[in-house]
């Protein structure tokens, strides 16, 4: 049996409250550290709020020489022309593979200040016809046509064509039926927000393709120290308590009511699954808290599910991602065979 590749991604910071001067310092050491401690790639956010990800990307590529940008895309913002375009140009430019993390939605104001009524299905329906002509006008020599309910191209073509050995990886959420099935359709990664192992093995929405998880992660020597550290980083804050729950009653993602009825059950239990920093607003994805065996453990079962790929939340320091980077070699020792030069782990 071949040995299976495990690939994870940072996050790059937003550029919410910084300065411009310090973003671009910031998101360049943020790609730095994480090429060095082996990730794949490192994750763009895009929303109404955030600066453009292509352009953090295109930094990215200039700050660094081998970490693929994982650039979220928001089927709203841009036509899938377009997006294709910006790939080959990038390819072009700088000889660089990049990812795509393909979104159906988005915060709910978002979506409202841009006109977007579409229902949650609906949207992944959208967004699959939308990853298509992405792949078709990027792998095609010839002019692409297609007749979508969304979307309408007739004899398009790619120009400059783009290198084979650069195609994208396209990831997609796999957190609901519609995003599983819509993954599936188009050969995407589905990505989801994790439950506890034992719960994702009798989940029968899981990816039955290729799949990962966003899981943060804070690990130490010992278990105290991590819970010690994990606990100061992610103080409860009321505040954030309150934008949480207002934020779960109007939204319609899948994923996000999922978290909110986890974090209710798991009150008080003592695991390494923690969901402390989505209840207080700081982040959207579980955390995995501990001593480095323990954690990885609990990463061994994720990939014994078949999740090949990890998505971290936002390092806070190079140091992290030492820390980070000591669990997943404990992880994968002996029986995953990492990537090559383009850094997984």
């Amino acid at each position: 049996m071949a040995a299976r590749t495990i690939s994870v991604f940072s996050t790059c910071p937003q550029s919410k409250h910084e300065s411009p001067r310090d973003y671009l310092n910031r998101a360049a050491a943020v790609a730095q550290w994480s090429e060095r401690f082996g990730c794949r790639g490192i994750l763009v956010y895009t929303d109404n709020g955030l600066v453009d990800p292509w352009l953090v990307s295109q930094h990215i590529l200039q700050s660094t020489s081998e970490i693929c940008p994982l650039v979220a895309v928001q089927p709203v913002y841009m036509h899938p022309y377009t997006v294709a375009k910006m790939v080959a140009s990038m390819a072009f430019l700088h000889g660089r593979r990049l990812y795509l993390n393909m979104l159906a939605g988005g915060f709910r104001n978002d979506l409202v200040a841009l006109g977007d009524s579409t229902p949650h299905d609906d949207r992944y329906a959208r967004l699959t016809e939308y990853t298509r002509i992405i792949r078709d006008l990027l792998s095609s020599e010839r002019g692409v046509t297609f007749e979508g309910t969304y979307y309408q191209v007739h004899n398009l073509k790619m120009t400059p064509p783009l290198p084979a050995d650069l195609f994208p990886g396209i990831m997609m959420s796999g957190s609901s039926p519609a995003g599983v099935q819509a993954a599936a359709a188009t050969g995407a990664i589905a990505i989801r927000y994790p439950r506890r192992p034992e719960d994702e093995q009798k989940d029968r929405d899981t990816p039955q393709g290729p799949s990962g998880v966003r899981v943060g992660i804070i690990a130490r020597e010992t278990s105290e120290e991590a819970w010690q550290t994990a606990h100061e980083r992610f103080p409860p804050d009321r505040k954030g308590q309150v934008m949480h729950r207002v934020a779960m009653n109007v939204s319609d993602s899948h994923w996000h009511r999922q978290l909110s009825e986890m974090a209710r059950e798991s009150a008080g239990k003592d695991d390494p699954y923690w969901l402390g920093p989505f209840e207080n607003y700081r982040t959207f994805c579980p955390y995995l808290v501990g001593s480095y065996e323990r954690v990885a453990q609990e990463l061994r079962r994720y990939i014994d599910l078949g999740h090949d790929n990890f998505i971290l939340d936002i390092p806070p320091s190079e140091e992290e991602l030492l820390h980070i980077h000591i669990v997943f070699q404990e992880a994968t020792d002996g029986s995953l065979t990492p990537a090559g030069s383009a850094g997984a782990l």
